[in-house]
């Protein structure tokens, strides 16, 4: 009866101890959850399409950069340099025939055949071309005028689609921006089997397609 009595005693004061140990266990792991939880939202960084695009407007580039789409860096600086070096062939080409044409219309000058200002005697078309001759004169002079203008009109153009394809890189990077955590689901699957409808007193054979997006 005394070790009944003893162990009686022992069960009814570890009874509020065990209870209270296993509920200190609960709130702390539903404290240390929660605490997880936390600074998963706090170190979660929400992607900014303004500064992709800001990045991109200041650096061509940078807003791809930060999209983490680092192929596309090389193809932009690739299309720059293509441009800008279509600007500069057709500006230089311009100056030539500006050059030549303004020497051609400013008369035979004071210096006769060794006139300096003859740059149009350097072009290979002038070996077509008898200047002694009005007609081929005025031709020459007529073909000097439209290369002239030729290559102005496409340097300006080339200048115009620097400045799109400028426009056109800060756009992609804020488009990019904008689908950064655009949740695209791996489960894109095409399904396709035969059925049979009953339709107008006869059976219809078809064939039903499933897209599951």
């Amino acid at each position: 009866m005394i070790k009944r009595g003893f162990f009686s005693k022992i069960l009814l004061f570890s009874l509020p101890l065990f209870f209270s140990f296993n509920l200190l266990g609960q709130t702390t792991a539903q404290d240390s959850a929660f605490i997880a939880q936390a600074n998963e939202v706090t170190t979660k960084v929400e992607h900014s399409p303004k500064k992709a695009t800001l990045y991109s407007t200041f650096l061509p580039g940078l807003g791809q950069a930060y999209n983490k789409k680092y192929w596309k860096i090389p193809l932009i600086y690739a299309g720059f340099g293509t441009i800008g070096y279509f600007i500069h062939w057709n500006n230089d080409n311009y100056k030539i025939m500006r050059q030549a044409y303004a020497d051609l219309t400013d008369g035979p000058g004071p210096y006769g055949p060794e006139d300096p200002t003859n740059s149009y005697m350097d072009l290979e078309a002038t070996q077509y071309y008898d200047l002694n001759n009005p007609t081929y004169y005025n031709n020459f002079k007529t073909g000097l005028d439209k290369q002239r203008s030729y290559y102005r009109r496409n340097r300006d153009l080339l200048i115009i689609s620097i400045i799109g394809f400028y426009g056109l890189n800060i756009i992609d990077a804020s488009v990019d921006a904008h689908l950064y955590d655009f949740d695209i689901s791996e489960d894109l699957t095409f399904n396709w089997q035969p059925t049979m409808q009953y339709q107008d007193l006869q059976y219809v054979y078809g064939v039903s397609c499933t897209f599951t997006f």
